[in-house]
This record gives structure tokens, sequence and C-alpha cells, in this order.
């Protein structure tokens, strides 16, 4: 892909947390209308790179890049116009209603000479139509399910009417029905028209639902492709040091991960049969 095409772009970037070193030299171009998932264990630094996309965390070194310009030299409200961040572990204000939090979706639309308008309620509708949480707009967002909030976020980011939605860890804390709630809503966005890029744990959901998989280890970009091409039986060892099996997915036939047993000293697997 041209980087000249891409929407944002990490060209370069080194990120640290005071002198804590993350990642180094890092080079990412997200096409656009794709479906980007970056992949790795803990600690690799995939949530870092995503804040650095966001603008929530600066580069050490390089620069990224949003529409062709540095992102660090746009304003805010010029940067939240073109892309929605959905953070991990989002923590609502007290006491506020679904359809209050929803709102400060349109905070980037709004100013001094632009206050609430019909289009800012009409983009508020649709946000929670689109992630059927319509029905629960008078509900406290404390008082709801794991799932239902997430939702709800996800809401909040699509109030904003960008075409680039970043998520970190979207499906963390939730069970596997919940999961599954989410990402296919994800999916839905995206098959909508847009881009979206996540950061996820589980390789079998990020197989699944990417477009383009980011398979990151020790701060670097290992690999970067397809699914069917990134997700192999060596990339899995050498990422997360775990021996498997990749099958296709029965129901989609993407690729799924299948660890190996481990043998357990004094285990029946680890006896030898004379």
């Amino acid at each position: 892909m041209n980087v000249a095409d891409s929407p944002l772009v990490a060209d370069g970037v080194t990120l640290a947390y005071d002198r804590l070193v993350v990642a180094r030299d890092l080079d990412l171009a997200v096409a656009p209308g794709s479906f980007t998932v970056i992949i790795g264990p803990n600690g690799c630094g995939k949530s870092t790179l995503l804040r650095a996309l966001a603008r929530t965390l600066a580069p050490r070194e390089g620069r990224v890049l949003l529409d062709g310009a540095p992102i660090d030299r746009m304003r805010s409200k010029d940067v939240a116009k073109r892309l929605a961040l959905l953070p991990q572990g989002p923590i609502a204000p007290e006491a506020i209603t679904v359809g209050d939090l929803v709102a400060r979706g349109r905070y980037p639309h709004q100013g001094i000479l632009r206050q609430w308008s019909a289009a800012d309620a009409r983009a508020v509708d649709a946000a929670l139509r689109a992630t059927e949480v319509d029905d629960l707009r008078e509900r406290f967002v404390s008082d709801l399910s794991g799932g239902q909030r997430q939702r709800v976020w996800l809401a909040m980011a699509l109030a904003q009417e960008t075409d680039l939605l970043l998520l970190d860890e979207p499906t963390t804390f939730l069970d596997i029905a919940h999961q599954v709630e989410v990402m296919d809503l994800c999916a839905r966005l995206h098959a909508e028209g847009r881009t979206l890029v996540a950061v996820l744990h589980d390789l079998n959901q990020a197989a699944r639902y990417a477009t383009h998989l980011v398979a990151m280890r020790d701060g670097r970009v290992v690999a970067q492709g397809a699914p069917a091409d990134v997700v192999t039986e060596p990339l899995v060892q050498e990422v997360f040091g775990l021996a498997s099996r990749v099958v296709p997915d029965p129901e989609t036939g993407t690729p799924m991960v299948v660890p190996l047993r481990r043998t357990v000293p004094g285990s029946v697997q680890d006896q030898v049969v004379l």
C-alpha cells in the first residue's frame, strides 16, 4: 500500500514512558477501510502504539501522521473530528445516563458559536441505534452490564462521526457472549465503511475479524498482513512462545490456533509403557 493513501501512519516512532523505552523505530500504515488488529504478548507495546496513533502519547522520536499531517501539530478538536478512541477500561462520571454520556461525543463539533443542534441530536440518535442501546437512553451507565457499557462507550465514539475508530482491548473483562457481541458490532461498523484499528489479546478473535493483522513482540513489529499469512504455527511460537496447531475455523475458515497439550511430569502422558 502507498503510505500516502493511508489516513493514519506511524513513521519511525520510538515510544517511552519516562526512561522506559517500550518500542523503537516502529512503522505502521493503516489502510483506508481496513480492520487492523494489533496482537502480541503482554508488555510488547501494542497498547502504547495505539496511544501514539490516538495522540494520547507523544513519540520520543519519529512522527504520527493523520491524513498526511503531523498529528501533534493539529488542534485537538480537529483530531477528534477525524478519529475516535475507545480506551481500555473507560470510567464514566457518577450518575450519568446513557444518553448524556453518548452526547459527550459531540463535543468536538461544538464551540462558542455553535452549541447543541439538531445535527447533534441526530448523530446521538444514530449512534444509540447503531449500537442497539437506544432503549437504555435513560438508564444510568453504572447500572449496566459489562457488555452494555462497552456498547454505550462505542456509541459515544460513534457520535463523534469519525471515519477512524481506535479500540484498546474492547473485550477485556467481558464474558465470551459479550465479547462476541462487541466484536460483531465492530465488524458491522467496519462493513459500513469505517476504518478500525484495535488491540486484542485473543488471537482467534483477531484472526476471525481482522482484515489486516500486525504482530508485535518486544517493542517491534514481527509480521503484518492478512490473517492467513500472519497466523502460522512458527509465528505463534515466535511471538507468544506457544506450540500450537493452526487449523481452519469451522465457522469462518479463518486461522484458528489450537494450543498443544503440555506434558505434566508424572501425568499419564509422561509415563513410559514398557
